[in-house]
């Protein structure tokens, strides 16, 4: 998309809704990128407690967020899926532009349906589910799938740490900590890089990996069986439990790596097989995802300042308005 920017714009100025894993990792993602300015941070805690990276950041609390209107350009939601953006997004984009990283697949529909309304209405734009899945990965299903009709689509995720299932694990009785990590089966990957197109269970494309700290006076054995055993989160995997000390866990479970890859197979002709493979390794989930909101907050002020009302997605937005370079330079680099 080729579109008329100035040498050098004002800083988008973004707000951070929000200061946990992902808000820190917005406000390092903002730094380094010199066309953004951090506008403030907003938090349901005492904004006196927070301790921002950078020692001149504000920081608000959350009801003093509609004094704040005119010196936000986009906000940045960085609230969970579960029990935060489902009411923050809607009521936010009647007032703000925002890019939010809802990542609950079979609830998005809802979710869009409930912003839209509300952005229609305030004439903001918001865009949601941005990050790597849903993100990133849904951009390249959507691609795979167009150039490669006759094909099969197979998305794999980790080796990384789950943070639902993480805590899926943590609140079984008798577990003091934990978490548990997604590991892709090598030979599931292997199938599916050869071209053939296998028809592949859940049990035979990933396995389960748990690390657990037991509560003094706990029983392994039950501690075991109901963590592999557990419907919905365990019960369809190869799931292995590891016990260890809480100084083990604190040691070296304390980082968030994830990551994973998109893979569509496919046929040109009844000789040609294709595949298309896009991969993410990640040392730090969050960080990764708050770098991807970011990068769609330039994009979602540019479309409203184009007039580009209501909900939006990253299957909507052209990669010439991610970037800070202008079109000519993005034609004379990339192309």
């Amino acid at each position: 998309m080729d579109q008329n920017r100035d040498a050098h714009p004002p800083a988008t100025r973004i707000g951070i809704v929000g200061y946990g894993n992902l808000g820190r990792g917005v406000e390092a993602a903002i730094a380094k990128n010199p066309d953004m300015a951090i506008a403030g941070i907003f938090t349901r805690r005492d904004p006196a407690q927070l301790k921002p990276l950078g020692a001149s950041v504000p920081v608000h609390g959350m009801d003093s967020l509609l004094r704040h209107k005119g010196a936000i350009d986009v906000l940045a939601l960085c609230g969970g899926s579960k029990d935060d953006l489902p009411w923050q997004s809607p009521e936010l984009a009647a007032h703000f532009n925002l890019v939010d990283s809802f990542d609950t697949h079979a609830r998005i529909p809802g979710h869009f349906a409930a912003v839209d309304a509300a952005a229609q209405a305030g004439q903001t734009t918001a865009l949601i589910s941005a990050g790597w899945d849903p993100g990133l990965f849904s951009i390249n299903r959507v691609m795979g799938e167009a150039l490669l009709p006759d094909g099969a689509t197979y998305t794999f995720w980790g080796k990384g740490l789950s943070q639902g299932h993480s805590d899926a694990v943590r609140r079984v009785p008798g577990v003091a900590g934990g978490v548990q990590y997604t590991i892709p089966v090598p030979e599931a990957v292997d199938k599916v890089r050869s071209g053939v197109r296998p028809d592949l269970s859940t049990r035979e494309k990933h396995r389960r990996e748990c690390f657990v700290v037991l509560q003094d006076g706990a029983d392994a054995d039950a501690v075991r069986r109901a963590i592999v055993g557990m419907p919905h989160y365990f019960d369809q995997y190869d799931t292995t439990v590891q016990f260890i000390s809480a100084e083990e866990l604190a040691r070296d479970h304390g980082a968030m790596p994830h990551g994973g890859f998109v893979i569509r197979s496919g046929n040109t002709s009844a000789p040609s097989k294709q595949v298309i493979e896009y991969r993410l390794q990640l040392d730090s989930n969050p960080e990764f995802t708050a770098s991807v909101l970011v990068a769609y907050a330039r994009a979602v002020h540019r479309m409203h300042a184009a007039g580009q009302f209501g909900c939006k997605t990253v299957l909507d937005v052209a990669p010439a308005l991610l970037s800070a370079k202008s079109a000519a330079e993005l034609r004379e680099q990339f192309l």
